[in-house]
């Protein structure tokens, strides 16, 4: 779960992690309000969950309360593109507006889980301001790790050796040092999968200072976290995603044109490759777990079909806790219930298999039957031709 870089400096607030003075508005009135209060040079950012704001136009630097209410009333309600968004963009509802500050230098800093060492790994570059990965990728050098043990956490010592290898001088390094003991406090107490600040700042009035603030968590997770779980934004999601998550199946919509249904991570990833190596093009990936039952089932088969990208569907589902004749149920169901216009392609192994295709042949639903992967997938991209 993401959440909105004033949501994160909110709980930076709470650890003692330094940012800037600001506050939200969702009207070009209340942006003036603020930078009235503010006083001087303010910045007006547009609150989306994606990277790369400023370069889409959605952060502006203005000098007086009458620029600030003119930037709000440019970004409130445009469709924000950068990067890390679809091609239309995000629509933007809300602006945060902070007090200008005077910049010495800039840093990266972040935490994330290590998969290869089961850690969580601090890391901090003097490429502040910068794409990390871009950083990691041209110059390496300027990319520095801390191997976390959970069992003790971050120490104080590694924290100021880490200060030190980013040239921070003598008189920061306490600063740089508690901000980054505290980061990771926050970053274990909320089980994040990612805390970022880019950039991490030195002011010209002598503070270490959380410019950005990036914060996602766990899903599995969330739930333990009521005051976290609040500052979900719907708008900011799939809705197509927001309804899987409501029957606990895994969906991520992508922009092919192949709705698949599988079972197991692990499948669906293999199945979405095989897609792309026969020439199409997957419209989602979607794992419907090894225990589903009917009803997700069908709730999976008619979330994928509201995708209006897909032109085709592949079922490729290996029957094990999943058995065959209760796939062949939701899926006969789900069509029923959502009504199936386009070409399906099914692939189906494993326990009750034989049920599963009575039940299919039984019903009124018209598919191709594939025996191996590869066939599947040359039938279903043959379909979308």
């Amino acid at each position: 779960m993401k959440i909105h870089e004033y949501q994160a400096k909110s709980v930076f607030k709470r650890y003692g992690i330094p940012v800037p003075r600001g506050d939200v508005a969702t009207a070009p009135e209340k942006a003036k309000e603020i930078a009235k209060e503010l006083g001087s040079i303010v910045v007006v950012k547009a609150q989306i969950h994606a990277g790369g704001r400023g370069k889409g136009g959605g952060v502006k630097l203005v000098k007086n309360p009458e620029e600030a209410f003119d930037a709000a009333n440019k970004i409130i309600g445009m469709n924000l593109v950068t990067h890390q968004t679809s091609p239309e963009g995000r629509k933007v509802l809300t602006v945060l507006v902070e007090e200008g500050i005077e910049i010495l230098k800039e840093f990266y800093l972040g935490i994330v889980v290590d998969r290869n060492s089961a850690s969580p790994v601090m890391i901090a570059s003097s490429a502040g301001g910068m794409e990390i990965e871009k950083v990691a990728a041209e110059t390496p050098e300027k990319i520095h790790k801390v191997v976390i043990d959970p069992s003790f956490g971050l120490l104080s010592f590694q924290a100021r050796n880490l200060a030190k290898k980013l040239d921070i001088s003598g008189k920061f390094i306490n600063q740089a040092a508690k901000l980054m003991l505290n980061l990771y406090s926050l970053f274990k107490d909320y089980s994040c999968s990612l805390a970022e600040i880019n950039p991490l700042v030195i002011t010209g009035d002598n503070r270490v200072l959380a410019l950005d603030a990036k914060l996602n968590f766990d899903d599995s997770a969330i739930s333990k976290y009521e005051d976290i779980l609040k500052f979900r934004d719907l708008n900011e999601e799939e809705p197509l995603e927001i309804e899987a998550s409501k029957h606990e199946i895994n969906y991520i919509k992508l922009d092919g044109n192949i709705g698949c249904l599988v079972n197991g991570a692990g499948l669906a990833m293999a199945t979405m490759d095989i897609i792309k190596l026969a020439g199409g093009e997957p419209a989602n990936f979607l794992d419907v777990g090894g225990g589903a039952n009917v009803d997700q089932i069908t709730n999976a088969f008619k979330i994928l079909l509201s995708d209006k990208n897909v032109k085709a569907v592949l079922v490729n589902i290996f029957g094990g806790i999943l058995r065959c004749d209760n796939l062949a149920s939701g899926l006969v169901r789900g069509a029923s219930e959502k009504g199936i216009s386009v070409p399906m392609v099914i692939r189906m192994k494993g326990t009750n298999v034989d049920e599963g295709v009575e039940i299919l042949n039984n019903s009124d639903l018209k598919f191709a039957v594939a025996t191996n992967m590869m066939e599947a997938a040359e039938k279903v991209v043959a379909f979308t031709k």
